[in-house]
């Protein structure tokens, strides 16, 4: 049997990523069984830059804190489990992931929550093919812009219009 000491300290990591997946927008479960120390540094490191977060977990952990977080559906994790956290934007973790997925065959996506439900695999996939959400900023910019311009060279027509009936 744990000590009380240890047993405190299990308490508090559950607690803790119980906060973070309350936190959360996304949550992507991968296992890395096979990562290089090198590759998962890169790994935390792009996590980190998109304002991410990437740990390595105990199933038992998850699955307490998730439960805690009242996320169903973690209950059967196996094998070694690195998690994603994403707390403001969904498509970066997604993409992330799955980018370095494709590049690394032994590294795969179990699972995910999006918003406290359950998403799959193929989600997490359609997910990580949407624009980022600088580039839908700038695809807003855009058009917002171009309707602007529009409505400029309209408003000059129609002031130059009534000059000339005035």
């Amino acid at each position: 049997m744990p000590s009380e000491k240890i047993l405190n300290q299990k308490k508090a990591k559950v607690e803790e990523l119980s906060e973070k997946f309350k936190k959360a927008k996304i949550i992507v479960l991968t296992e890395y069984r096979g990562i290089t120390v090198e590759d998962d540094t890169k790994l935390r490191a792009q996590a980190r830059e998109g304002g991410n977060e990437y740990c390595v977990v105990k199933n038992s952990t998850i699955q307490f804190a998730a439960k805690e977080a009242g996320i169903e559906g973690l209950d059967n994790l196996e094998g070694p489990t690195a998690v994603v956290i994403g707390y403001d934007d969904y498509v970066a973790p997604a993409k992330l992931v799955n980018d370095f997925a494709k590049d690394h065959e032994f590294y795969t996506i179990k699972t995910g929550v999006m918003d406290g439900k359950m998403i799959d695999v193929k989600e997490i996939k359609k997910l990580a093919s949407l624009p980022s959400k600088e580039t839908l900023y700038s695809m807003l910019a855009s058009a917002l812009l171009g309707n602007i311009r529009n409505l400029a060279v309209v408003l000059d027509q129609a002031r130059e219009k009534q000059a000339e009936n005035a």
